[in-house]
């Protein structure tokens, strides 16, 4: 429980001074400092999987809401059907990726980096569809800037828990194997 506690004073301390330092150097993170220590902290923290795999699903779904943004600029209309397609295009393609994966990409990473893609970049977008390309960019290294702190944080300082290993299959235990029961076995 200490742990824990001196993990959330050192985000909070580090959140600050990245918020501090933005105003002092105009470096226009303000907007998005909070949205991304508390992401970033969160992909640390939650003990599923290692931390690249947990980043890869991370990364996976931000690019896809990355994508979903220039397919609205470029092919859909700015209606709430156009908006509905983009949401449904991107959870797809969330869904597809930790599929291909099978399964070894953590579906709430990736959505989790979707979530911290659109909450950072949604009320920019707005404002200006046609200018996506640059105006993302800029969002994009502001948000990534405020998630590397908040995960560098949380991964040095937070209590570290134990992520249970899988036990190995042996070949002679898959050749006379039921799938029901090959599954009953992985867990």
């Amino acid at each position: 429980m200490r742990k824990t506690i001196i993990a959330g004073l050192v985000l909070a301390l580090a959140s600050a001074l990245v918020m501090w330092l933005s105003a002092v150097f105009d470096l226009e993170l303000e907007s998005v400092v909070l949205l991304g220590a508390a992401v970033g902290a969160v992909v640390a923290l939650v003990p599923d999987r290692t931390p690249l795999v947990r980043f890869l699903g991370f990364a996976a779904g931000f690019v896809a809401a990355w994508l979903g943004f220039f397919a609205r600029a470029a092919f859909l209309p700015d209606t709430a059907g156009g908006r509905a397609v983009a949401v449904g295009l991107v959870l797809l393609l969330c869904v597809v990726v930790v599929a291909v994966s099978a399964g070894r990409l953590p579906l709430w990473s990736a959505l989790l980096g979707t979530a911290a893609m659109v909450g950072g970049y949604e009320y920019t977008y707005a404002a200006a569809p046609p200018e996506v390309a640059t105006t993302s960019v800029s969002a994009v290294t502001s948000l990534l800037c405020c998630l590397a702190v908040g995960y560098l944080v949380a991964a040095t300082v937070a209590p570290q828990a134990s992520i249970p290993s899988r036990p190995r299959l042996r070949d002679e235990d898959l050749e006379n194997t039921s799938f029901d029961d090959l599954m009953e076995k992985t867990k």
